[in-house]
């Protein structure tokens, strides 16, 4: 491993500036996607920023929106009482990602900061311009299967590997986000980036800047939500495709509806078009699957993973289904 500096400010001020001043210096909090990444030579920090030691890890209600602080524990998140009584779709979530020891060290930032499971990107020997910008995307013509169906580039067709972000941006969360210019607040459909050009840039964060907290809004999704996740084997594995799903419904029609997908894309995949379908409609699978099929519209598959033209619209009917308890 190479020689990094080790720093634990106990100030949020100072854990930015340490950040702004040094643009090899990388946070570390549970520290369960870096570590991997720093003994596998995928990244070589020369700064560690520790910051376990900042008061940012409460879970609290404040007016209409749930607050989940940046070092709250995905673990304890998922257990809270008010995320389980406002919020179910992001406990499901978080209880799908990884195993428990890791959902025990994992952090609600840390989280949604994570980077890619694509093989190219974690082997150094091959190329990936996410790792090396200009080196060339290994997965457009190797072996693609985990990888993108929706907007991907000629540079980079991998997918962002969240469970929790998948249902934050079908939420409507918003993230706190502190730096040297002040604070600032970022939609969360917004925070995280597609390919383009410059796939190295997974998020929307500028220099020195440092996730604070999650807001999510009130909102009637309390009893019809479900999360769900298919995966090559029922624990610790990433998702192939993931659907999470929320329905408002009186008298059996929808009154309103949230769906995002996960891994199918660079980042968690919201799916407004298909949400606007749903409105109005019947709580059948007839509309279910109507939704599905707007949801798919522009997918494209690689070699490797044309299964995901299938296995994501029947994942989006089968998680509406199970959200409304729909036999």
């Amino acid at each position: 491993m190479n020689q990094f500096q080790y720093v634990r400010p106990t100030k949020q001020k100072a854990a930015i500036d340490a950040l702004a001043k040094d643009p090899n210096a990388k946070i570390i909090a549970g520290g369960t996607n870096l570590i991997d990444l720093m003994k596998r030579g995928v990244m070589t920090p020369l700064k560690l920023v520790d910051i376990n030691k900042l008061p940012i890890s409460k879970i609290e209600h404040e007016g209409n929106n749930l607050r989940i602080g940046a070092l709250a524990l995905n673990g304890a998140v998922a257990e809270d009482k008010l995320v389980l009584e406002r919020q179910p779709l992001l406990a499901q979530a978080l209880n799908a990602g990884a195993s428990a020891q890791l959902r025990n060290m994992a952090t609600v930032g840390g989280n949604m900061l994570q980077r890619t499971r694509c093989h190219y990107f974690y082997d150094t020997a091959l190329p990936c311009n996410k790792r090396e910008p200009g080196s060339g995307c290994g997965a457009l013509e190797g072996f693609n299967r985990m990888h993108a169906i929706f907007g991907f580039s000629d540079k980079c067709i991998a997918v962002h590997p969240s469970d929790m972000s998948v249902a934050l941006v079908a939420l409507d969360a918003t993230v706190l986000v502190s730096g040297p210019k002040g604070d600032r607040r970022i939609p969360f459909a917004e925070f995280h980036r597609l390919p383009g050009d410059t796939p190295q840039q997974d998020t929307n964060l500028g220099q020195g800047e440092l996730v604070t907290a999650v807001e999510i809004p009130d909102a009637p999704f309390t009893k019809h939500v479900h999360y769900l996740k298919v995966r090559e084997r029922a624990s610790y594995a990433f998702a192939l495709v993931s659907v999470a799903a929320a329905l408002s419904i009186e008298n059996n029609t929808i009154k309103d509806a949230r769906l995002a997908m996960g891994g199918v894309a660079h980042k968690p995949w919201r799916l407004t078009e298909a949400e606007k379908t749903l409105i109005g409609k019947p709580a059948t699978e007839e509309s279910f699957r109507q939704a599905a099929e707007v949801a798919m519209r522009g997918a494209k598959a690689f070699k490797y993973n044309a299964y995901k033209l299938k296995l994501a619209p029947n994942s989006i009917v089968q998680a509406l289904k199970t959200a409304a308890a729909v036999a």
